[in-house]
């Protein structure tokens, strides 16, 4: 992978890590709705690993992969955000939830249960249920806007090989960490195995025993006890 002169070759570089280009790819399109095009995402990635082999630093003590891992993935999200295809009304359907969720933990001193929460939003729980499996597309980018500095700036990326990686500040280190924390224990679950294992919806409803659907709302509503703690309004 290395030419005579020992840099990294390029051609060589596209060849190998093709295949993990396509698998993220692949994991972040079966998360976002209908009609995000894996090619485009693809074509993302490639260019976040053309920027890994850019800008890698063999003195930095980093492994290439680590570094062009993390390049791929940020280089998708970027061109996802670049989009806005998250429609504004689920937009401000989620803000509503956070800001419902902080309310209820300032009054109670505890994580809300679900049946507080949809009560103070004046539904029933189906009427819930349905707003947080609506709103759970395109969470995935809620995750890493949580826990990155909130400029966007993907030259501030960090070379870490998962979201929690990435560079913030200690004390946004520290909200984020205690907000997740304290998640209730089937959530604080189903993000272990959503964004550290890599299970789909489907593989963590078979862990869990639950369906594909109830997932969707527990991930849904574990973002937003998340946000509703350190995102600011």
């Amino acid at each position: 992978m290395y030419t005579a002169q020992g840099k990294l070759n390029r051609d060589a570089v596209i060849q190998q890590y093709y295949p993990t280009v396509r698998r993220q790819a692949l994991s972040l399109q079966v998360r976002l709705p209908a009609g995000v095009d894996l090619d485009d995402l693809i074509q993302a990635g490639l260019e976040g690993l053309l920027d890994a082999l850019t800008r890698f630093d063999a003195g930095a003590g980093v492994a290439f992969s680590t570094f062009a891992h993390q390049r791929i993935r940020g280089s998708m999200i970027d061109e996802l955000r670049s989009r806005d295809w998250l429609p504004r009304s689920v937009r401000r359907s989620g803000r509503e939830v956070e800001a419902c969720v902080r309310r209820l933990e300032q009054q109670l001193g505890r994580p809300p249960e679900e049946r507080e929460i949809a009560n103070a939003l004046g539904m029933d729980m189906e009427e819930y249920h349905k707003l947080l499996h609506d709103t759970n597309n395109g969470l995935v980018l809620s995750y890493d806007e949580v826990v990155t500095d909130q400029s966007g700036d993907s030259e501030d990326r960090s070379m870490g090989s998962s979201p929690a990686d990435l560079l913030f500040s200690d004390e946004r280190r520290s909200h984020i960490t205690e907000a997740i924390e304290a998640l209730p224990e089937k959530e604080k679950l189903v993000m272990a195995l959503y964004y550290q294992e890599e299970l789909n919806l489907k593989e963590i409803g078979a862990v869990l025993g639950v369906t594909e659907s109830r997932v969707s709302q527990l991930h849904s509503q574990a973002i937003k006890r998340i946000r509703s703690r350190v995102v600011d309004d």
